[in-house]
């Protein structure tokens, strides 16, 4: 163990890798390590520098796309990537890397200097086949590096029990002492309840309201939501603050269904661009209910996010969703069936009855509130990743 005095506390030198990072962040494992790594250099006792995908940052060595690889397979970039980071983190401790785009720099470098390799799973290649739609062949790349990676780690992280299943059931040949529940976190100062009826009338967002965030892709289940919502009462309208797509053909087919809804309602808004922070917190916080009908979440960070704001969550029953949203507590789970009529009525419903009962939307706001509150915040998820840290490196 290589590490060093920084005053009379011994700093373990970390070096964390990531493709996202500010101002560039676009999912959930982005706000993950921007959050945890802010939390873990509150700390003394850990020295983190931050190694991200793109041009450099105040805070982090940024890496461009290698030159002779800017027109390549998206996975050959990342890969590319990946092996100029590698050889940059010969100064740490250790390595800890986020998502697939990531983990071979970890790898390499753990077998390049020694030093142990944690990764972090925020979801996995093979319960994404639908990235072979975005990836093409690519997708056997990013495949082979995440398995190659999982499987030589010294420790893995996952962002929920239901993803350490996940992660054992993909991979059977891991020892199942190696990976570790750690459960992705929500700051509850930057989410907070904060009503803006100024932000509302710049949109033209008018009426009640339900709201969905995230990427447009199969995994966020947003075609179906749209789909739902032809048969939920037009007096309720709908905010989509969706944007990104992952590929052309999704965001042809959500084009589509939302410009089938326009034709009939004028309350369906579509924001394309990615938000303000606070333009976020606003329309986060005047919605009646959330909706995040995912078919495959490790764990759903948008979901604390909206809790965190004191909104009602009404989202699908899959993969960590349920160890955040309790059921007729904070929200209300519906269950994903691989059957698209069936989801889709059982969302036109529930919906259809939550939008009803403001009474109750208001009681399950305050409830997820207080929640995110007192389970989810960053300064415990730190100190337990820092435990996992020394622990790897006795």
């Amino acid at each position: 163990m290589n590490i060093y005095k920084e005053g009379a506390i011994m700093a373990i030198r970390v070096g964390m890798v990531t493709k996202e990072w500010p101002p560039f962040v676009y999912g959930g494992a982005g706000v993950h390590v921007t959050q945890l790594a802010f939390a873990l250099r509150e700390r003394r006792d850990i020295s983190l520098e931050v190694h991200c995908f793109g041009d450099a940052r105040a805070d982090a060595v940024g890496y461009p796309t290698p030159e002779p690889f800017r027109n390549s397979n998206a996975a050959l970039q990342a890969i590319a990537t990946d092996l100029q980071i590698a050889e940059n983190l010969k100064n740490v401790d250790l390595v800890h890397t986020h998502t697939w785009y990531a983990n071979l720099a970890g790898q390499v470098a753990s077998n390049l200097y020694s030093i142990p390799h944690i990764m972090s799973a925020h979801s996995l290649e093979p319960l994404r086949p639908w990235k072979a739609e975005q990836l093409g062949g690519g997708y056997q790349l990013s495949s082979w590096a995440e398995k190659s990676a999982i499987e030589s780690a010294a420790a893995i992280i996952a962002v929920s029990n239901s993803m350490r299943n996940d992660v054992l059931a993909s991979y059977p040949s891991i020892d199942p002492t190696k990976v570790h529940t750690i459960l992705n976190g929500v700051d509850t100062q930057y989410f907070a309840p904060l009503s803006n009826p100024h932000l509302l009338e710049k949109y033209a967002i008018t009426g009640p309201y339900a709201l969905f965030v995230g990427r447009i892709t199969r995994q966020k289940g947003l075609a179906h939501l749209l789909r739902a919502w032809q048969n939920v009462p037009a007096e309720y309208g709908l905010v989509l603050a969706a944007g990104n797509p992952d590929e052309p053909a999704i965001g042809e087919e959500v084009a589509e269904l939302i410009a089938q809804l326009q034709k009939t309602r004028k309350n369906i808004w579509w924001i394309k661009e990615m938000m303000p922070h606070d333009e976020l917190q606003a329309v986060l916080t005047d919605a009646q209910l959330f909706l995040c009908p995912s078919i495959y979440e490790p764990l759903g960070i948008v979901n604390l996010e909206a809790m965190a704001c004191a909104t009602a969550v009404l989202a699908s029953a899959v993969g960590g969703i349920p160890e955040v949203v309790k059921d007729g507590v904070t929200g209300e789970l519906v269950t994903y069936t691989s059957d698209a009529p069936t989801f889709e009525n059982d969302l036109a419903e529930a919906i259809s009855r939550l939008m009803t009962q403001p009474d109750l939307l208001l009681q399950y706001g305050e409830a997820g509130r207080a929640r995110a509150v007192n389970e989810f915040g960053w300064a415990a998820i730190a100190k337990k990743t820092f435990d996992l840290y020394t622990s790897v490196l006795r």
